[in-house]
């Protein structure tokens, strides 16, 4: 195969990537074990293009039910979960057992102890991101890997359940969800899910200089659409997930 031949299959295989998991997010209330698997194999996928996963020690912050922590056992990791929700953590029976329950800005793991640090659609749902970041940091080893991953509120799906109503105000939207639904949504603005940006998590990686920025992206979209991080507005509406992976340096640089 031509090299040209060769690009144009890459990127067919890139965009087929794209549309799958874009379509994907119509069956997340339908089939729930279905979707999250085929996101947390994606994700895997993507990180394995860093770094490999067997036989490291991976914390999936904030991993609920436990689709990501599957998934990486799957691949020969190590994997511990930690979530706040004891009833997200119920869902998974007998599979609990190894997880933690605690909150994601205080960390139960000692200074430099972890070799992958996971972090997928977590950080919309802290008030303070940067504190919650810089714990993930504080607990990952020299030469080892950070994987965030969040939706960032102008994006389609940034109010979540809420969407696409979350444009004309996050707590419009969840008292219209409440309205029509009778309960409550779970991603209840100002409550459980908060306003972050995706120029928030741009800041952020450049100040941290005792990290390498390995990959980013905007999650869903093809490898080709990374440019549209580069254009301030465009960026917020078009970017649906941003995706970071970045080493840790064993000596910040001066």
């Amino acid at each position: 195969m031509s090299g040209v031949a060769a690009a144009l299959a890459a990127f067919w295989r890139d965009l087929l990537r794209s549309v799958r998991l874009l379509t994907s997010f119509r069956t997340e209330q339908s089939d729930p074990a279905g979707f999250y698997r085929l996101i947390a194999d994606d994700a895997l996928a993507l990180i394995g293009r860093v770094t490999p996963v067997a036989g490291r020690t991976v914390v999936d912050i904030g991993g609920g039910p436990g689709h990501y922590a599957a998934a990486f056992r799957a691949a020969g990791a190590r994997c511990l979960l930690v979530d706040v929700d004891l009833d997200e953590i119920a869902v998974r029976g007998p599979d609990a057992r190894d997880t933690v329950v605690g909150t994601a800005a205080g960390l139960p793991f000692p200074d430099a102890s972890v070799d992958i640090v996971f972090s997928s659609n977590m950080l919309e749902h802290v008030r303070d991101p940067d504190q919650v970041r810089d714990e993930l940091v504080r607990v990952l080893r020299p030469g080892g890997h950070l994987v965030l991953s969040y939706t960032n509120w102008l994006s389609p799906w940034g109010g979540h359940e809420t969407s696409p109503w979350h444009y004309l105000g996050g707590r419009y939207a969840a008292r219209r969800y409440a309205r029509v639904h009778g309960v409550a949504p779970k991603n209840d603005f100002g409550k459980t899910l908060f306003a972050i940006s995706v120029a928030d998590g741009l800041r952020w990686a450049r100040r941290r200089t005792d990290l390498r920025l390995l990959d980013e992206r905007p999650r869903y979209l093809p490898q080709s659409a990374r440019f549209v991080l580069r254009v301030p507005g465009l960026r917020e509406v078009v970017t649906w997930n941003l995706w970071q992976v970045f080493e840790k340096r064993s000596v910040a640089p001066m």
